[in-house]
């Protein structure tokens, strides 16, 4: 009898163990999504960057000089007031269709600094096509100081350094699509992405709200170009929208202006993988031909 009590008993205490573990779970889902929601870090961007139709895209691409020349004119007139592109030469101009001519007029719009001269003293002069896009700040901490503190990001090579990671099953058709345009696409979100803070957010000074911006929700470059900012020769529309995509092309080329080079490239070797498997093909069905199986 005594055995029996005992053996209830312990069940009981184990149901009441098996209670109370019940009750604490019950209780902890029942805490506010909110409070979980404070805990959590935010994913950034918060909003992922729009796939634009680029004329550079898939195995086949090629760039479209008139857009670079548009997209050169927007850097110029806009974006170089604050970005540097120290790693591109006036020289390379002459690949988007410009002349010889051209390209020295061009450069001779800038100034660079030279020297030593013969007392040993560093000097500024007139650019010639084999320099290079200057900074528009003598150096970094400049830079810094005249934006907010943050100094703006060389854009030689921006358009093959920014891009949002591609998560599964994503990345696995990029494979086969050939997808490279993460740059170009996260410089146009970036550019036409501004917009009121929802309500309750606060913009910290001097910062301004975009959740296509890849480390925070805010940064401290205000838009930088509107409608109508920059005139086209051409009759392209004078927009937002079509800024974005010819300065984001621009840059592209500029990262990386010997894209359609190495597309050919590949895809001359491709054909001639192909045509080598055919002839091992061929090859061993002649050798063995003749062989007892």
């Amino acid at each position: 009898m005594k055995k029996l009590v005992s053996s209830l008993l312990s069940l009981a205490f184990v149901a009441g163990l098996g209670g109370a573990a019940a009750i604490a779970q019950e209780n902890h889902a029942a805490a506010p999504a909110a409070e979980h929601a404070e805990s959590e870090t935010p994913h950034y961007p918060l909003k992922h960057p729009k796939e634009v139709a680029w004329s550079f895209a898939g195995p086949f691409g090629h760039y479209d000089k008139a857009q670079l020349q548009r997209g050169l004119k927007v850097y110029t007139e806009v974006c170089s007031a604050c970005h540097s592109m120290r790693l591109v030469p006036f020289r390379m101009l002459e690949e988007l269709g410009y002349s010889e001519a051209q390209v020295k007029t061009f450069a001779a719009n800038y100034k660079v600094q030279d020297g030593p001269n013969d007392a040993g003293e560093m000097f500024e002069r007139v650019a010639v096509p084999s320099d290079y896009f200057p900074s528009p700040y003598p150096n970094a901490q400049a830079a810094a100081a005249a934006n907010n503190g943050a100094a703006p990001p060389d854009m030689s090579l921006l358009a093959k350094a920014r891009g949002v990671t591609r998560g599964f099953p994503q990345f696995v058709f990029d494979m086969f699509t050939q997808y490279q345009e993460g740059g170009p696409d996260y410089i146009y979100s970036l550019l036409t992405g501004y917009e009121n803070p929802p309500a309750g957010f606060q913009v910290p000074p001097g910062g301004h709200y975009n959740p296509h911006f890849a480390s925070a929700a805010t940064l401290a470059m205000p838009q930088p170009i509107n409608n109508d900012q920059v005139t086209y020769d051409d009759g392209s529309p004078q927009t937002l929208d079509q800024y974005s995509k010819d300065v984001s092309a621009f840059l592209m080329w500029a990262a990386e202006p010997h894209l359609e080079e190495r597309k050919r490239t590949g895809f001359m070797v491709m054909v001639f993988l192909l045509i080598f498997v055919g002839l091992i093909y061929l090859t061993k069905k002649s050798v063995y031909a003749s062989k007892e199986h």
